[in-house]
């Protein structure tokens, strides 16, 4: 039989290295675990913003063709609680024309609720100009 030795200086120290890895990987895990989430919140912003985005280009589309060019304020619910909103606004008239041309400011937003935000809500905004007559009639 061999006699028991003697403890030494390094004994115990094992206990602490294993802690301290295990320390090191929750704090590793808990940082890519971070990094996760904050990419899969980045692609549902993403996602959200070009469907909004979408939407706001139909709508700038219609004006001209399916809603009259003229002084108009109109709003909706797009679904998916989506809410646009389309403002037109002379700009100016047309310089040298008598035919009653005015140049309009068409501006259309899409926004939606998103508690992230420093507002609540986040919002697409899209702008151009379009020709149209002072006599526009609905």
């Amino acid at each position: 039989m061999t006699p028991p030795r003697p403890p030494t200086p390094q004994d115990g120290f094992t206990l602490i290295e294993v802690l301290v890895a295990f320390v090191i990987v929750i704090l590793a895990l808990t940082v890519a675990y971070r990094g996760m989430l904050d990419g899969v919140a980045a692609t549902q912003l993403s996602n959200r913003t070009q469907d909004a985005l979408s939407r706001a280009q139909s709508h700038l589309a219609a004006v001209g063709q399916g809603m009259r060019i003229g002084p108009l304020e109109q709003d909706g619910d797009d679904g998916s609680a989506l809410h646009w909103h389309v403002r037109i606004v002379p700009a100016q008239a047309a310089a040298g024309t008598s035919s009653g041309l005015v140049l309009y400011r068409v501006q259309v937003t899409e926004s939606w609720p998103d508690p992230s935000a420093a507002s609540g809500r986040r919002s697409v905004e899209l702008r151009t100009l379009r020709l149209g007559t002072r006599e526009a009639v609905p």
